[in-house]
């Protein structure tokens, strides 16, 4: 069998494999084609772009609440993504699908998961339970390592700040009307920021919830991740936010 040094036609492995420059140029040209091939075809695929039926802006209130989700660090700890494993679905509910994030700038996903997932956490739990939770989890579940957050009964809303918010979002594509970033202050007038994260919770992953009714399993403490908190007795009503 000839020694591929001998070979005089065509392109040798030996080259790419003896010359640094080539190979990283090589590298990044076939990163930078797959990546393209996977990432420009999303880009005029409607179900990522455009919401899933059901899927609304954010109400005055409820974007206060999400600043808050954010501002505390909630992310660090909940994920809301529900990845499309059967092990997931059965314990949260529908997976979570793009078209349900078009109005989230930036999107919370999340990377890790200490407590539970909160995409389908809208409806499942009363007010009421979620302002104890969110009190001091330890009232509802005494091994709960979730930090408590009692200054929320406290502060209020900061109503100044909420129209240039929605005009920012508005910026990206979130079709807030003008009437209401006008009233947008009175919305949240008296309002705490305890009432915005709970108006934030109960709005979450509504839009698919339906489709599996009745098909999801409890709480998330029941299903065992740490510092979760344990489902409420019997299912609550959705609040009027």
């Amino acid at each position: 069998m000839s020694d591929n040094k001998n070979t005089t036609a065509g392109f040798s492995h030996e080259k790419v494999e003896t010359n640094n420059f080539l190979m990283i140029v090589l590298i990044l040209l076939v990163v930078a084609v797959g990546g393209l091939v996977e990432i420009v075809p999303l880009f005029f695929q409607k179900s990522t772009t455009e919401p899933v039926t059901g899927v609304k802006p954010y109400t005055t209130l409820q974007l206060a609440g999400r600043d808050v989700y954010i501002r505390e660090g909630c992310y660090n700890c909940h994920s809301q993504m529900i990845r499309p494993f059967r092990a997931e679905t059965l314990r949260y509910g529908h997976y979570s699908v793009a078209g349900e994030f078009v109005y989230d700038h930036p999107f919370q996903w999340g990377s890790k998961r200490t407590g539970p997932d909160l995409h389908r956490v809208g409806a499942k739990y009363s007010d009421e339970w979620h302002r104890i939770h969110l009190n001091n989890p330890r009232d509802l579940v005494p091994e709960s390592n979730m930090p408590a957050y009692p200054w929320l009964e406290k502060n209020l809303v900061d109503a100044a700040d909420m129209a240039p918010r929605m005009r920012a979002l508005r910026m990206v594509g979130v079709p807030y009307t003008d009437d209401e970033i006008a009233k947008s202050a009175e919305d949240v007038k008296g309002k705490t920021e305890m009432d915005a994260l709970v108006a934030y919770l109960q709005g979450m992953g509504l839009a698919l919830t339906n489709n599996f009714a009745g098909k999801t399993v409890g709480g998330s403490a029941a299903t065992g991740a740490p510092g979760a908190s344990a489902p409420p007795a019997a299912p609550a009503a959705p609040a009027a936010n």
